[in-house]
């Protein structure tokens, strides 16, 4: 074999070790993902998770309901009904499937898929400021982005309710969305 033919296969070697190298970073790197939950188990999930000390997010709207026996109790319900978000590794998330009530983690096949940071800190950080209830997922409508105020730069399409204005933000990859009370001076057509 010559020098020259030696020289080049410890060079393909070499970049295969560090393409390898790359790709395990990237999945040792903690990043959000969607988890899919039993229905109704979504508060039992977030507990494993907090025991497990493990970040996740689980965002709650505040509800008064009416009892039979007419006491009312306000009650907490999910933003995302089933969902909830987990910031953990690629590599770690496939042990976290063990807990009770998390059924699968959204994604293609077997392949979780991660969801942008920005996504969730922006409903981390803004949505308590605002009023916000959930509401069908949207394909169709009026595309607008929020120019101003607490949610500035997120995408939705926008609706019009009663005498107000919502914007309806969607997180895709799970396919759920949440309605957002804005001002007319506060969006711009996309």
């Amino acid at each position: 074999m010559s020098l020259l033919a030696h020289s080049e296969d410890r060079q393909i070697a070499n970049v295969e070790l560090s393409v390898a190298a790359l790709t395990e970073t990237v999945r040792s790197e903690p990043v959000w993902f969607a988890a899919y939950t039993t229905p109704r188990h979504e508060k039992a999930v977030a507990r494993h998770f907090e025991v497990r000390n493990v970040e996740h997010f689980l965002p709650l709207m505040r509800t008064v309901r009416r009892w039979k026996n007419g006491c009312k109790v306000a009650v907490e319900f999910p933003v995302f009904p089933n969902y909830l978000f987990v910031r953990t590794s690629q590599s770690a998330s496939s042990r976290l499937l063990n807990v009770p009530g998390l059924l699968a983690f959204v994604g293609q096949g077997r392949t979780a898929l991660a969801i942008p940071d920005g996504e969730i800190d922006r409903l981390r950080r803004e949505l308590p400021l605002r009023k916000y209830e959930p509401h069908p997922y949207l394909v169709a409508g009026c595309k607008v982005r929020i120019a101003a105020g607490p949610l500035a730069g997120a995408h939705g399409v926008l609706l019009r309710k009663k005498s107000s204005l919502r914007v309806v933000l969607s997180i895709d990859l799970i396919r759920q969305s949440v309605a957002v009370e804005v001002d007319a001076d506060e969006i711009e057509p996309i």
